[in-house]
């Protein structure tokens, strides 16, 4: 007689071991790039010999390019063959990265690395966004994402350091990029032997799925999908333009940051790692908080006071010249982007329906993404043409007129409901279960 199989439940008590399971292998995915976020701008001054901005930051225009075009059919992916393949085949293509990057004799090298880095990332983190938010079900959307950007991040910070740390010690190759050798063998053994596959639990959900925040039903193809998430509604394309501008942001920060502390300051390479991982960590930690407040008092509010709380930040790093200055930078920084980044995400699972969820986060994260690149060309040319310092305003500007915007288009997505007494005493009154008849309208 063959064994009953266990029924599929959502929420996070009822998965807690795979929900883990997911925030540590997300945490490694952030891990591989925060390999990079210190070292790789100096190496390209001190190594390679690049003295235009523009020309440095092509590595992030290189990944951030491509982890777009694979986070818009990762979802898709993930929907059609099942959410563990992808994530091992993302993990695939991170092992030859630090590989590259301590053997690279050309800069061109360094750029084929961040494209495979970029395939990477655009697999497995989108596949581990999917994953939790499969495994919670919608009440306990935003701490989910809370807790995966948080593990993300929070890696980012703490490889940004350690790698700053080692190069201090050893020089900037090879022995920073030994942690990206360990970040992506563990990950890939951990996602092949312990992760299992989330499908049946976005069937559970497609069954009391009421056809999302904005009424949309489960009949989309991903053509439609993509013009829901750009232009036709209006929620989902401001939750888009704003997840641009976040990494918009960042990918400045990424590329001009290091030098930017190390010119005006005259900081050590340990220093600089220290600065380069305050706004990470408190995004990180913060996004524990923030998710699971915005599953309390809604999206949209967190979205629009994270964002001006981040063009503040990157204004007091412009314009400070002290490592204490530009760590308050970096915290409001980080700050305002814990409040927004989570939220945005959870606000997309809010008016998707799981039959479309995956590609839906896929669009979503192709726009946000689109932003690295974007931000690394902008970025670059200003710092060129004018300073960094410019840069740095003129990014500030553009966040705070993309909160702006998610102020005036943005519908709230989630309204928290706190059902009555009269209510409670209805629903254990009566067998109004999943088959029972609706009320009539």
């Amino acid at each position: 007689m063959s064994r009953a199989t266990a029924p599929i439940r959502l929420g996070l008590r009822e998965n807690l071991p795979q929900f883990a399971l997911l925030v540590g292998v997300n945490a490694l995915v952030g891990g591989m790039i925060g390999q990079e976020r210190t070292v790789l701008p100096l190496l390209a001054e001190e190594e390679f010999g690049l003295t235009a901005y523009t020309a440095m930051l092509t590595f992030i225009f290189a990944f951030g390019l491509t982890k777009a075009i694979l986070n818009f059919f990762a979802g898709t992916l993930a929907d059609r063959f099942g959410r563990k393949p992808v994530l091992l085949v993302g993990w695939l293509f991170a092992l030859p990265v630090p590989v590259m990057l301590i053997f690279a004799p050309s800069w061109s090298w360094v750029i084929a690395a961040n494209v495979l880095l970029g395939i990477n990332q655009g697999l497995a983190w989108s596949v581990t966004v999917l994953m939790k938010i499969d495994l919670v079900g919608p009440r306990r959307r935003g701490m989910a994402m809370g807790f995966n950007e948080a593990a993300g991040y929070g890696a980012v910070a703490a490889a940004a350091w350690a790698t700053g740390y080692i190069a201090e010690i050893a020089g900037l190759r090879p022995a920073p990029f030994f942690l990206g050798l360990a970040f992506a063998g563990l990950g890939l053994g951990l996602s092949a032997l312990f992760v299992r596959e989330t499908r049946g639990h976005v069937a559970e959900e497609s069954t009391h799925h009421d056809g999302g925040a904005n009424g949309h039903g489960e009949g989309f193809t991903p053509r439609q999908v993509f013009a829901l998430s750009t232009w036709r509604d209006r929620s989902l394309s401001a939750t888009s333009q704003a997840g641009l501008v976040n990494n918009l942001n960042e990918g400045m920060a990424w590329g001009l940051f290091p030098i930017f502390f190390t010119i005006t300051g005259d900081l050590a390479v340990g220093s600089v790692g220290l600065l380069i991982a305050i706004a990470p960590a408190v995004w990180g930690a913060g996004q524990l908080l923030t998710g699971a407040l915005s599953d309390r008092i809604g999206r949209k509010g967190l979205i629009v006071a994270g964002q001006l709380t981040e063009a503040a930040g990157l204004l007091i790093i412009a314009f400070g010249d002290t490592f204490a200055v530009w760590a308050t930078g970096s915290v409001l920084f980080g700050g305002g982007t814990a409040m927004a980044y989570p939220t945005l995400i959870a606000a997309v699972g809010d008016i998707a329906h799981p039959a479309w969820r995956g590609a839906a986060v896929g669009v979503y994260r192709w726009w946000r993404d689109v932003g690295f690149a974007v931000g690394a060309v902008l970025a670059g040319v200003l710092a060129d043409v004018y300073s960094i310092a410019t840069a740095i305003v003129v990014i500030a500007a553009i966040t705070a007129a993309s909160g702006i915007d998610v102020a005036v288009r943005m519908t709230e997505t989630h309204q928290p409901t706190r059902p009555t007494r009269p209510t409670r005493l209805l629903a254990a009154s009566g067998p109004r279960g999943r088959n029972a008849d609706p009320p009539a309208r």
